[in-house]
């Protein structure tokens, strides 16, 4: 059990900081977004995984030669009022810390999507006043408004996406479409959920510098996820003057004008309660990574490289899962 404590612990600190730090660094996952993004997702949830198990394991360690046994133990304690002198002071606050990470982490997460779901609403609310309906027949709501606006309301049956009167005059045809099909491409493959994810965790604990990165990371993903789907049927020119258009508010773009503008083309995706631009990051960063992407693509990763990062990412949810669980089964 000490050893295991031990081994949890180390994992914990590394996927909390060099692993987070290195992976925000690197240029791969513009390469293979969806890979990029299942190893984010695998690094969050090993680490509170690790956190949380290594605090249970070292708090448990007096009373029981496993996780299982160590609770079952624990929970006799409690049911049947009998003292825990077995456990020492830095056992009982390990045991402490951990139940009330995890109910910190649970509650932060309940509050975030309640606080999503009550924005929703009263968004939904405003574009029943504010808004009409597409004339194409499809779930697409339009507002009067000069400037050029698209964005996503998440919602199931109830997803929306929105544009503005000016947006439209202001791209021609096919650009249109392309912004529509990135805006559909984030309601089809629920960013919004992943985005609820990462909003909570960061919530949750903000003052590890790795949760922010990881928001940030994600948010980038899920733009770039989405533009492939639109590549699937619009050039990447098209993609980028409407990516320009939007985000400057000119008619006549270049490609300058893209990388330096100061906003992506605010889709909305509700995040922690708020309306932000989609994923919160509509920064002049995450603009150049898009359009930089786009006009000097880079080629995919290869097939063995892909496998080897989602090998990586099952692996690194495994292990501190056997650790915890594997021993009390076998014993």
């Amino acid at each position: 059990m000490f050893w295991t404590s031990y081994f949890l612990a180390v994992l914990a600190l590394i996927l909390a900081w060099p692993v987070p730090v290195l992976l925000s660094r690197a240029h791969w996952p513009a390469r293979s977004p969806f890979t990029a993004m299942v190893l984010w997702q695998a690094i969050a949830l090993a680490g509170g995984l690790s956190m949380i198990g290594a605090m249970l394991v070292y708090g448990l360690e007096p009373i029981g030669n496993n996780l299982l046994a160590g609770l079952k133990s624990l929970a006799g304690m409690v049911l049947n009022d009998e003292p825990t002198t077995a456990l020492g002071f830095w056992h009982l606050f390990a045991l402490s810390a951990a139940a009330l990470l995890t109910a910190h982490l649970v509650f932060t997460l309940l509050l975030t999507y309640y606080k999503i779901e009550r924005q929703r609403r009263r968004h939904r609310e405003l574009l029943a006043l504010l808004a009409s309906p597409s004339s194409d027949g499809s779930a697409t709501m339009v507002i009067n408004h000069d400037s050029p606006v698209a964005y996503c309301l998440p919602g199931g049956a109830r997803s929306v996406t929105v544009l503005s009167d000016g947006l439209m005059a202001a791209l021609e045809p096919d650009e249109l479409r392309a912004v529509v099909i990135h805006e559909k491409a984030h309601l089809s493959q629920r960013h919004d959920l992943l985005l609820w994810a990462f909003a909570a965790w960061r919530q949750a604990l903000p003052w590890f510098p790795t949760t922010k990165l990881a928001q940030t990371a994600v948010n980038s993903l899920i733009e770039m996820l989405a533009d492939d789907v639109a590549l699937r049927t619009e050039s990447k020119s098209t993609l980028i003057k409407a990516i320009a258009i939007v985000s400057s508010g000119s008619t006549a773009p270049t490609p300058e004008s893209a990388l330096n503008a100061s906003a992506l083309h605010g889709s909305a995706i509700l995040e922690g309660g708020r309306v932000s631009a989609t994923g919160g990051a509509d920064s002049p960063r995450t603009t150049v990574s898009r359009v930089s992407r786009l006009l000097s693509p880079e080629p995919p990763l290869s097939k063995a490289l892909r496998s080897l990062v989602l090998v990586a990412s099952a692996l690194l949810l495994a292990v501190p899962t056997a650790l915890l669980i594997v021993p009390g089964l076998l014993g």
